[in-house]
């Protein structure tokens, strides 16, 4: 979206806020959210001690609170009704009728507290919590933007949230692994991955692969790319809303234009793209040390190569230059042909084998065979096999052959001449083919630069009796016919790469070309050889072979490590790949200029990394070296977002994790702490959560303990009209909040109860869609996908999210937009939903098989509804379901009990 169009819409949201949000507050002391941290008094509460006995410390600020306003707690909700609450909290799945049994009949008094300790032990709730990071760091599988393409590589992120949160991982470190966790425990798996949360939301294919960085879109886009890393980790871990300091001085909070564009600074070196980690964290460790390694044998090497160069005469630097010049192509370039020659289709592993043959049309004694390389992309070898055989056959399958080649063993040196001459004896056939084993990438410094594997040839030609023999046919394995360019014809048309050469002159020139180049590189070599004696210290050269073997020696090691798995992450690339000749290369921070009305085409002055003055001692500006590596900013950024004295952060996770249990903030505006978002219902309590989370381990299960041990956890959630006079939005928690479930939950549950739920964990997501892909979009046909297709009965933590086209059934259930940064879900009651879960056909099929897992069942109504309700059935609606299912049958009533509102909502 062009910076103009987000201002206006910016601008829009401030028209349409109510004035009571828009308007300033200020205060004194200045605004609650930036005041510092202190650990506040637990109130004093005047109520008979047998009611306390049952408080913790929650209780004390939530009833304080109410009675202020002349409210009370209601009573505490039976054993049925907490126990399916917390599996739904804190796992996201339903209890079983045994387990609610257990619970109800559990005369321990210590059985609720054992209970939520199994739930926070169970592995589904790292599974469950994670959603709601991921909803609100806004994590998709897709790119989003007008090619939403695929990322394969998205998912150890994800992965990586729920084992933090299965882990109970410190906050401190989960907030440093996700902000520079590649720098500070680069060996670590957790430390590479976590990064994932740079790169987690969209990101423009169009304006960063296609359109140069130095162009006016390049460069909006990769500000805009920015913006989003910016936005994501202060909205997220700060719930502050810097992005409104893009054109102007933040409006309502003390955040300036130069704050912002400096937070830009932190991100300036990074780019989204897939980054290697290795799952082994031995191998980690080995591969880091062998590449320090291999850098300083290569710095080594370059220092004693300059050495040497510096010693060589005029005479051998010429000598050596000549040698060079006839190492390459020796035929006349005569300007690029269209016809290039055969082209196999793209291979994904480079020991694929492919091939191409030729029919002669008779039999023919072979005197000489002529192949040609390619010549394309500035690449004289291009598609060339690194190794291959050539056999002659009578037999158009090969069943039976002669060798008149092989190569299939080691490398073949890289051809040198434009045309190949093989000379068999005795070889009588009809076919010819060329197989090989070992295809050709575009290579740098001997690395590959894409994981596209081919194999190429421009031209095959036969000789017999002194003549070029006419071919009747050409077939291959595959072939990528894009004629005049690349097609199997053109393999023997007689014209490759630049050289249209007649037919008569073919075999002369190979001849001729490559024994004169053989004899004159002899005796250039011998010069050479004589010249370096007598210019180069021997020293010099004994140091350069042993480091030259020093060299192979590491990167044989490095090729003999397990190959790395990628993560889709914020990282620093090399110029390679996608972002080739893109405009930043090398890996440095681009430089960072305050825009004059957030325009890039007005850069203004050049700014350096740094944050929002918000800590007391702790500078806006980091203070670094000037020749600090591109991690060090982001460590200091990182530094700064867990700092004690830093008012925002530990406010920020509490009041997340508040929200999620009671389906309402403290501050219910989870991402803005500001002067546009919320005031908080109980500051007090809000900031002595926040500083007994700091201060107290930073347990984000110990969190979870403190809230539903608390009386107002454990309330009822039914209407009392008296207090709602009163307090009609509940802000000040009288009753629990009813709780509708989210979509992912929904539909785990219809899962569960169908008896097809995979707990598998980790790995892809799984397609809930048929993917079609086309030349510009993938498209994603979500009524194609079978419902029954085993792959997709994992828990929808899993799902591969697509940005542009969400699930219908998902999205018609208020799932998270993964486009946006979701702090609090939309929570809706419509048609359309009760439509979907009536006629979908996942819940239809679930239905079925539902139905089908309660054959054999004394009173399956009665089993049905205790299954989907946590409750035994009632006599009035087991009365009004019997007669349904003798109508319409046994499924059909599951659908209906899965239209229940009682089913869809925790209590």
């Amino acid at each position: 979206m062009p910076i103009s169009s987000r201002l206006s819409l910016l601008l829009i949201g401030l028209v349409s806020l109510p004035l009571s949000q828009a308007a300033p507050r200020d205060e004194p002391d200045g605004w609650w959210s930036l005041k510092p941290l202190v650990r506040p008094a637990v109130p004093k509460l005047d109520a008979p001690d047998a009611l306390l006995r049952g408080f913790n410390t929650v209780d004390h600020f939530i009833l304080a609170k109410q009675q202020e306003q002349g409210l009370s707690l209601s009573p505490e909700a039976d054993r049925r009704t907490l126990v399916r609450r917390l599996y739904f909290d804190l796992i996201g799945l339903p209890p079983t009728p045994q387990e609610v049994a257990a619970f109800v009949a559990d005369q321990d008094p210590d059985a609720y507290g054992k209970l939520v300790e199994r739930l926070l032990a169970s592995p589904r709730y790292g599974e469950r919590w994670a959603r709601h990071w991921l909803d609100v760091v806004h994590y998709g599988d897709t790119h989003g933007y007008d090619k939403d393409k695929l990322r394969p590589n998205a998912y150890p992120y994800r992965d990586y949230v729920i084992r933090a949160f299965n882990g109970d991982k410190n906050y401190t470190r989960f907030v440093r692994e996700q902000v520079a966790g590649d720098v500070l425990w680069p060996d670590t798996v957790d430390g590479i991955v976590a990064t994932g949360f740079i790169a987690a939301g969209p990101w423009d294919f169009i304006g960063h692969a296609e359109v140069p960085e130095e162009k006016i879109d390049g460069k909006v886009a990769r500000h805009l790319d920015r913006d989003d890393m910016v936005a994501n980790t202060l909205n997220s871990f700060c719930a502050l809303t810097v992005q409104c300091a893009q054109c102007h001085d933040h409006k309502r909070d003390p955040v300036s234009m130069e704050d912002y564009y400096s937070l830009q600074a932190v991100f300036a070196a990074l780019d989204r793209a897939d980054r290697p980690f290795d799952p082994d964290p031995s191998a980690a460790a080995k591969r880091g040390r062998l590449a320090a390694s291999r850098a300083e044998l290569e710095k080594k090497l370059q220092a004693n190569q300059q050495a040497v160069e510096a010693m060589k005469s005029p005479e051998l630097i010429a000598l050596e230059k000549q040698i060079a010049e006839l190492g390459k192509s020796t035929g006349e370039r005569k300007g690029r042909s269209d016809r290039y020659g055969y082209h196999s289709q793209v291979a994904k592993k480079q020991e694929t084998e492919k091939w191409v043959q030729i029919d002669l049309g008779k039999r023919v004694v072979i005197e000489q065979l002529v192949l040609a390389a390619s010549d394309e992309y500035g690449f004289a070898d291009f598609g060339f096999p690194h190794r291959f055989k050539i056999e002659a056959s009578n037999r158009a399958d090969f069943s039976a052959a002669a060798t008149i080649a092989d190569f299939s063993g080691e490398d073949y040196p890289r051809p040198g001449a434009d045309l190949l001459l093989f000379e068999p004896s005795g070889v009588h056939a009809r076919y010819v083919r060329v197989t090989a084993s070992k295809l050709w990438n575009r290579r740098h410094h001997g690395r590959a630069l894409s994981k596209d594997w081919i194999f190429a040839l421009g031209e095959m030609a036969v000789f017999s009796a002194g003549e070029m023999v006419g071919v009747k046919q050409v077939t291959s394995l595959d072939s990528i016919e894009a004629l005049p360019r690349w097609g199997r014809a053109d393999l023997i048309d007689g014209v490759y790469g630049t050289h249209p050469i007649p037919a008569d002159q073919v075999l002369d020139s190979a001849r001729r070309s490559a024994t004169e180049r053989e004899e004159k590189l002899a005796a250039l070599e011998e010069r050479r050889r004589a010249l370096g004696e007598a210019d180069v210290d021997p020293r010099l050269v004994e140091e350069g072979q042993s480091l030259r073997q020093q060299l192979e020696a590491v990167k044989s090691e490095l090729a003999a490590l397990p190959k790395p798995q990628m993560v889709y992450a914020g990282t620093v690339h090399s110029g390679s790949g996608t972002f080739k000749g893109r405009g930043h290369v090398g890996g440095k921070p681009r430089t960072i200029t305050v825009l004059k009305r957030g325009d890039v085409r007005k850069p203004g002055p050049e700014i350096g990394p740094g944050t929002v003055d918000l800590i007391p001692g702790f500078a806006p500006r980091f203070d670094l070296p000037q020749d600090h590596a591109e991690g060090a900013r982001r460590v200091a950024l990182a530094d700064w977002l867990v700092h004690r004295d830093n008012p925002l952060t530990w406010r920020t996770i509490v009041n997340r994790v508040w929200l999620y249990h009671f389906g309402r903030g403290i501050v219910d505006s989870p991402n803005d702490f500001g002067r546009m978002g919320q005031l908080p219902s109980h500051p007090e309590l809000l900031d002595w959560l926040a500083v007994e989370f700091r201060d107290g381990g930073q347990s984000t299960k110990d969190l979870h303990r403190l809230i539903v041990h608390s009386a107002t956890y454990r309330q009822v959630s039914q209407h009392d009209p008296e207090a709602a006079r009163i307090d009609g939005s509940n802000q000040f928690l009288w009753r629990m909040n009813r709780r509708k479930l989210e979509a992912e939950a929904l539909r785990d549950t219809v899962l569960r109860l169908s008896g097809k739920l995979d707990l598998k964990m980790y790995g892809p997501g799984y397609f809930d869609f048929v993917l079609e892909k086309t030349a510009h979009s993938p498209h994603y046909q979500y009524h194609k996908h079978d419902p029954d297709d085993p792959k997709s009965h994992r828990r929808s933590i899993y799902r591969f999210l697509v940005r542009s086209q969400p699930a219908p059934f998902m999205d018609t259930l208020d799932c998270a937009d993964p486009s946006l940064s979701v702090d609090k879900r939309n929570e809706t009651l419509t048609a359309l939903q009760a439509l979907a879960l009536l006629n979908n056909k996942f819940v239809v099929r679930m239905s079925e098989h539902f139905a089908a897992t309660l054959q054999g069942e004394p009173d399956p109504v009665a089993r049905a509804l205790e299954l989907a309700l946590s409750r035994p059935a009632r006599e009035g609606e087991l009365a009004a379901l019997r007669a349904y299912a003798d109508q319409h049958g046994l499924a059909a009533t599951c659908r209906v009990i899965f239209n229940l509102n009682e089913f869809a909502f925790v209590d």
